[in-house]
């Protein structure tokens, strides 16, 4: 398997250097050919034990430096006198967050890079994550009456000639199919950057009367935009799943209702299922969905680099869309007149899994809060010699039944080519909740040894009701990580009317609570005033998260924050650097 991976780390990094030295390759093709290096540097360690060198740097080295001390550092054996290679994140979180991410999801087994630029395969490890979020939201929407369905992927040009105005932000990134097998199309059709154009004729076509309305459907997806910018899995993707709602109503009270409704629901994905704090606020001018009356938002805090990140969006369309597709039915309060529907959309995707990661994650690897691990407990025996070995595995297997039919998502880990110490590494770094460490004394006192993800603490627990405890204590955990992002976000959360002021803490990596007149102009200028080089290298400036929902209890000043702005403040707007 190595000499496979040796092979493609090489053409790899041929790769690299004819991008490095073709002037006309982009920065993002680089970057992206690095990436791909660099993961797979990380299989070959993880497959022999040992940093990758290249084969003239193998070959120089002379034998005098190869040290045994250094070999048994990277390999430990076995009771059995086998090797194993250790596991663990080789860089540190705090010292380059960018290398660590990519470890992080590539060892925890969350994604494996793909030949497309941009396009990842998500693994297992990561949808289950994906699939606990899809069912607590759609159990949420379906209370609200929302239904799902399924529109095609492919959006005529003509249909979305209609939406240019609105879909401009998407225009660079539309993917179009311009051939099939070898015979060019007579006309091009794009891959839904979103689905407004795409579902909205069908809308025209079922809304002939106010009793056809209010519609409100969802569906689950993929969208497609071909991003330019630096791909980054969950984060930056050109392809990425979401659900997408689309919902048409007879009068404007119930769209809006419902736009909150909505984002309520979403502050649950993060703060019920995620244990992430999340600010809850509306988009500035600049920042909304350009075809809406207005944007709603739900943004959460990235500790490690002082970034805020939008977790999904709830968008109040008014009458635009109505209007540009007639979605439109005979007025039963005027006679002979037409009356609009009036529109909302919203958006979560599976940025949401990047959030997670970024900020739950820590020097050993993934930490996966309880409600989304799709494994809450791995069970793994210790301490057995030969003659105990098939009485403790017995257990172990009764401990694990009994959890499962107790409701807990439990499984074991009896594999004889690992030991003990190999198997606390793996789970940790993929992120278990809790371990159960099961050995004959532990038996004996009939509990188990229970060692806590987050914070490492160990605690016995007695196998008598057993499920029971577990159920609670993973809730304890939940609430644990919840209240530790909460105080890194609070800390890091200031309040500031002086320019200067602000871009100082800026650059300490916080988000800020400033008086702002809503203007975009005003708003560009803040972000041309504040713009610095971040830790990862990229020039960034601030901009409005949001203006928050509920406002600071302290008095409103009458001047916006920018100093050459004559227009009185509107309200304090949440302020950060932003992936």
């Amino acid at each position: 398997m190595s000499d496979a991976i040796v092979k493609q780390i090489e053409e790899q990094g041929n790769e690299v250097r004819r991008l490095k030295g073709d002037k006309s390759s982009t920065e993002d093709a680089k970057n992206e050919a690095i990436q791909k290096l660099l993961a797979l540097k990380l299989a070959y360690k993880e497959a022999t034990g040992q940093d990758y060198a290249a084969p003239n740097a193998r070959q120089s080295k002379p034998k005098k430096e190869e040290k045994p001390k250094e070999k048994k550092q990277q390999q430990e054996k076995k009771p059995d006198g086998k090797k194993q290679t250790l596991l663990g994140v080789g860089t540190k979180k705090d010292e380059n967050y960018s290398e660590w991410y990519s470890e992080v999801i590539t060892k925890a087994e969350m994604i494996e890079y793909y030949d497309v630029s941009g396009c990842y395969v998500l693994r297992p490890w990561s949808f289950a994550v994906w699939e606990a979020i899809q069912a607590w939201f759609d159990s949420g929407i379906k209370k609200l009456g929302v239904k799902n369905c399924y529109f095609p992927m492919f959006v005529s040009n003509a249909a979305l000639e209609r939406e240019k105005t609105h879909i401009a932000d998407f225009a660079p990134e539309v993917a179009w199919v311009t051939r099939a097998g070898q015979s060019e199309m007579a006309e091009p059709i794009a891959i839904r950057p979103t689905s407004e154009t795409v579902m909205y004729p069908s809308y025209k076509k079922w809304v002939q009367s106010h009793r056809d309305l209010p519609i409100k459907l969802n569906q689950w997806c993929n969208v497609v935009r071909w991003e330019f910018k630096h791909p980054t899995p969950f984060l930056r993707t050109r392809e990425f799943l979401w659900q997408e709602g689309h919902t048409a109503f007879a009068n404007p009270s119930d769209a809006e209702k419902e736009v909150f409704q909505i984002l309520d629901l979403y502050a649950g994905v993060y703060n019920d299922l995620l244990a992430i704090p999340v600010v809850k606020g509306r988009k500035s001018e600049k920042e909304k969905f350009a075809g809406g009356d207005f944007t709603t938002t739900v943004e959460a805090y990235v500790a490690c680099n002082g970034r805020g990140i939008q977790g999904a969006t709830s968008h109040h369309l008014g009458q635009n869309f109505s209007k540009m597709f007639d979605i439109s039915y005979e007025d039963p309060a005027k006679e002979g007149e037409r009356a609009f529907a009036w529109q909302n959309s919203w958006g979560l995707s599976t940025r949401t899994i990047g959030a997670m990661v970024m900020i739950h994650g820590d020097d050993k690897g993934l930490i996966l809060p309880p409600r989304v691990a799709a494994v809450q407990v791995i069970v793994v025996p210790v301490g057995f010699k030969t003659e105990n070995k098939e009485w403790l595995f017995d257990a172990v297997d009764k401990v694990t039944k009994d959890l499962v039919a107790g409701g807990i998502k439990a499984e074991h880990d009896l594999r004889e080519n690992y030991n003990a110490g190999w198997k606390f590494n793996h789970w940790e770094l993929k992120g278990v909740p809790i371990r159960f460490e099961v050995g004959p004394n532990d038996l004996a006192k009939n509990q188990v040894t229970a060692v806590i993800r987050h914070n490492g603490e160990k605690r016995q627990m007695s196998l008598d009701g057993l499920s029971e405890a577990v159920k609670t204590l993973l809730d304890e955990i939940h609430d644990a990580m919840y209240q530790k992002v909460l105080a890194q976000r609070d800390s890091h959360l200031k309040t500031t009317t002086c320019m200067e002021e602000f871009k100082k803490l800026l650059d300490d990596k916080c988000i800020i609570l400033s008086p702002f007149c809503g203007l975009p102009e005003c708003e560009e200028e803040i972000k041309k005033a504040s713009t610095r080089e971040d830790g990862e290298g990229a020039q960034m400036g601030a901009k409005t998260l949001c203006i928050p929902l509920e406002q600071p209890k302290q008095e409103l000043p009458s001047k916006c924050i920018f100093p050459s702005c004559c227009h009185a403040a509107k309200a304090f707007a949440l302020f950060g650097r932003s992936y």
